[in-house]
């Protein structure tokens, strides 16, 4: 994970947390380009690499790696590498991860009241 802040917290901000770090903290956890879609896509269950990365229109082995990686160190999700040859690794999220997908579903809403009026295609490349 990333720091939570450029220039960091002191260490009573750490021992008594104030809103603004633990908004911070969650901020951090989904930054990435492709977490959120991520987030939703485990959301239906187990995929597989291969799955992930079609889902995402072919997203780079490597982009995917890095995502899939920061979301593991995070306890996000839970990466299960079979004993097979080739080997098969899967990915589900965790109780951690599926937290998040209550915040996930209030975007969309959020997105749908403000995508009304057309003022989003400054945000939006295609």
């Amino acid at each position: 994970m990333a720091k939570i802040c450029p220039k960091g917290f002191r260490p009573e901000d750490l021992e008594n947390p104030t809103p603004i770090f633990h908004l911070l903290y969650a901020q951090t956890v989904m930054d990435g380009r492709w977490k959120l879609m991520i987030l939703d896509y485990l959301a239906d269950g187990i995929k597989r690499f291969n799955e992930i990365q079609k889902h995402l229109n072919n997203l780079s082995q490597g982009s995917l790696t890095k995502q899939l990686k920061e979301m593991d160190t995070d306890g996000l999700i839970l990466k299960t590498i079979h004993p097979e040859v080739p080997p098969r690794v899967d990915y589900q999220l965790t109780e951690k991860g599926r937290d998040l997908l209550p915040i996930l579903e209030l975007m969309v809403e959020y997105g749908e009241k403000h995508t009304k009026d057309g003022n989003y295609k400054n945000h939006i490349k295609a």
